[in-house]
């Protein structure tokens, strides 16, 4: 469909990290999605955002399966219906959305592909605005710099994970942004946990008044030891080892105040 993920759109290259085993790379207009297909979820996105040149069209698309991949390896629309499961997105609809006005359009349209879309608990609290966030949260902190960011995001696709409809319902996400700080390539790693809110004794139904999402700084490394992708250099750019003294610690977020940069 597009060109993807561009690994030398920061002047440090950076590769879109490697999961293990097999996957289905599918590009789009300025991010890619390297779909797990045993799992029928994304194993990473990443995806190239010029925050100086974004654009807020409003919302347009509608959620479709990818011509490209068999529907069986998708997760589609069945699993979604009659539940309180959003198709939570994983590469931002405003992410790619930059340059000119059509080629953004196209371009937050194609977030609406299914292998782009992972489910979530329905509900909009603090902690899951904050995860929603993160990315304009580093942005802002690079303008004084590239103004460039690339994000990398996907659930962690663990073995434990509940069954339902015939997928495992991940119960954690993982992001990764790195952008060009004053001494290079700079990277900070997050995880959101949605354990509290995943409830299979009704048909999966988000399970109110249960703690709620819970947003995390980790470390860069303990995304990949969680994850056993290959995250390339993001390791050695990470922000926090250098920030703090104790770099495997998660610092819980309730604020981008609380966020190390």
């Amino acid at each position: 469909m597009a060109d993807g993920y561009d690994l030398d759109f920061l002047p440090a290259p950076v590769p879109l990290p490697l999961p293990p085993g097999a996957v289905r790379e599918l590009t789009y207009p300025r991010f890619t999605v390297l779909l797990h297909p045993e799992r029928r979820l994304a194993a990473v996105t990443g995806v190239n955002i010029e925050g100086s040149r974004l654009l807020d069209l409003g919302r347009s698309g509608e959620w479709r399966l990818d011509p490209r991949v068999d529907a069986d390896l998708q997760t589609g629309p069945e699993v979604y219906a009659r539940n309180d499961l959003d198709r939570g997105h994983l590469v931002r609809r405003r992410d790619p959305g930059w340059g000119g006005a059509a080629e953004a359009r196209e371009a937050m349209e194609a977030t609406f592909f299914y292998p782009n879309a992972a489910p979530q608990a329905a509900g909009f609290n603090q902690s899951k605005e904050l995860w929603l966030g993160l990315e304009d949260h580093v942005l802002a902190y690079a303008e004084s710099t590239d103004q460039r960011v690339s994000v990398f995001t996907a659930p962690v696709l663990g073995d434990d994970d509940p069954p339902y409809r015939g997928i495992l319902i991940p119960l954690r996400f993982w992001k990764v942004a790195a952008w060009q700080g004053p001494d290079g390539l700079a990277a900070a790693g997050f995880l959101l946990d949605q354990s509290d809110l995943v409830d299979l004794s009704e048909g999966l139904r988000a399970a109110p008044p249960l703690g709620g999402f819970r947003t995390f700084q980790v470390s860069v490394a303990e995304i990949a030891r969680l994850t056993g992708i290959d995250l390339g250099p993001l390791t050695d750019a990470d922000v926090l080892p250098r920030r703090t003294a104790r770099p495997t610690d998660r610092i819980p977020l309730a604020t981008p105040a609380d966020i190390v940069l």
